[in-house]
């Protein structure tokens, strides 16, 4: 799986959580970019981001993600 593959499903899950069709993320995007990016969103987010993957992210790698395309290279690694 390429970042071509991800990032559109990415901007949909995205999309999804936070109700914005507007949203459009790219690898340097981080929860300040989005204004309701806060901690309750960002565990809904996780999760539908494994969901869409068919993956699991462990505690240490949600906590050391600065960005998405710290979670697209999860993705990349690990995702379907």
């Amino acid at each position: 799986m390429n970042v071509n593959e991800i990032i559109p499903r990415l901007n949909g899950v995205f999309r999804d959580i936070f109700g914005d069709d507007s949203i459009s993320v790219t690898a340097d995007t981080t929860s300040a970019d989005i204004e309701d990016w806060d901690s309750l969103a960002h565990i809904n987010l996780m999760d539908a981001v494994e969901h869409e993957f068919g993956l699991r992210f462990k505690m240490r790698e949600v906590s050391s993600m600065q960005n998405v395309g710290d979670m697209i290279k999860l993705i990349t690694e690990r995702g379907r």
